[in-house]
């Protein structure tokens, strides 16, 4: 009997309308747009606007997006995972409300939080449920609302961050597509490098801690850019070993879109051509969780059955990981 594989076979991704420039960040804060992009290589980023909107507005709109994409019958999704460190409360979790609003009635949910990392580790349990055949249609989101959490005070974040994720579809394949293999791997000593002080049950919300601005993300660059440099070049050769593949084998890397020197300076040390490595930074920003399944959705019409993909991040805590997957359908043919 073949191997049952988890193959991704659809993807789709939202961002939100307002899109938030360089030129207009430099009228809030202490910036200008040659010091942005030469740091970070972001031109724009995209942020939800609107009271009471949360991350389960981008995550209903990339639910119903793939449902319509795939031709999916919504009763027909057994389970969603979200990746979020921005769901829209405590509890209940994303994952089910926002199954809920974009009518799909026979599935269960859960969220996943590991920062940047999340949606890598999410595509990872999904896959479990497929490869031990208790599933045949997953779907797995990475969203963040990261403008919810960044104080726009600070310059040294907030011109990293935006809004906006994207959402798979996973289902099994027997023809030697799909997943095939992962590292993940984390850190807890990192927390004191990228956290936020308060809003967990350590030390939970008071009058103090939002006066002191506690809420929102905190980052000393230099120690987060020397870990996730080291972190995702060594996990994606790690990989690259097991599985007996080079740069010329692979056809494509897809890292976390955190800045633009960290994407750069990884694609030097694990040897990858330029030209196969996604880039999106410069259009999204760093959205947390949404950066790999945005990064899956533009490139959509350049993948090719058969390609072999290697999805990294890096995430605050810390967390990492790499895995190596073999796209499942021609992304060129899409919607004809």
């Amino acid at each position: 009997m073949s191997q049952i594989r988890a193959a991704i076979t659809g993807v789709q991704g939202y961002v939100p309308d307002y899109v938030l420039t360089n030129d207009e960040l430099a009228t809030i804060v202490d910036t200008n747009d040659e010091w942005i992009t030469s740091r970070t290589g972001i031109k724009e980023r995209h942020i939800l606007k609107g009271e009471g909107k949360g991350t389960s507005v981008m995550v209903v709109e990339a639910l119903k997006g793939l449902l319509k994409k795939t031709n999916t019958n919504p009763d027909d999704v057994e389970l969603v995972i979200c990746a979020t460190v921005t769901g829209d409360s405590i509890f209940p979790d994303t994952a089910n409300v926002s199954a809920y609003r974009a009518g799909i009635k026979n599935a269960f949910g859960f969220d996943v939080s590991a920062a940047c990392s999340g949606f890598l580790y999410a595509l990872t349990v999904g896959a479990k449920f497929i490869e031990a055949g208790q599933h045949k249609k997953v779907i797995v989101v990475g969203a963040d609302k990261m403008s919810s959490i960044i104080d726009y005070t600070d310059r040294t974040t907030c011109v990293i961050f935006g809004d906006g994720g994207g959402a798979v579809m996973l289902e099994p394949t027997t023809d030697g597509d799909g997943f095939i293999d992962y590292r993940h791997y984390g850190d807890g000593s990192g927390e004191e490098f990228l956290y936020l002080v308060a809003g967990g049950s350590r030390k939970p919300s008071t009058v103090d801690t939002l006066m002191a601005r506690e809420h929102f993300v905190r980052q000393n660059g230099r120690p987060v850019f020397k870990a996730a440099v080291k972190g995702m070049s060594e996990v994606v050769t790690e990989v690259m070993q097991r599985n007996n593949l080079t740069a010329e084998t692979v056809d494509w890397l897809v890292p976390h879109q955190a800045n633009i020197r960290i994407i750069d300076t990884v694609s030097k040390m694990v040897n990858f051509p330029r030209e196969k490595v996604m880039v999106t930074i410069h259009k999204y920003g760093n959205t947390t969780a949404g950066t790999l399944p945005l990064c899956l959705w533009d490139y959509e019409s350049q993948l090719k059955k058969g390609d072999n993909l290697i999805l990294t991040a890096f995430g605050g805590g810390f967390t990492w990981g790499a895995l190596y997957l073999r796209w499942a359908y021609d992304g060129s043919t899409v919607g004809q």
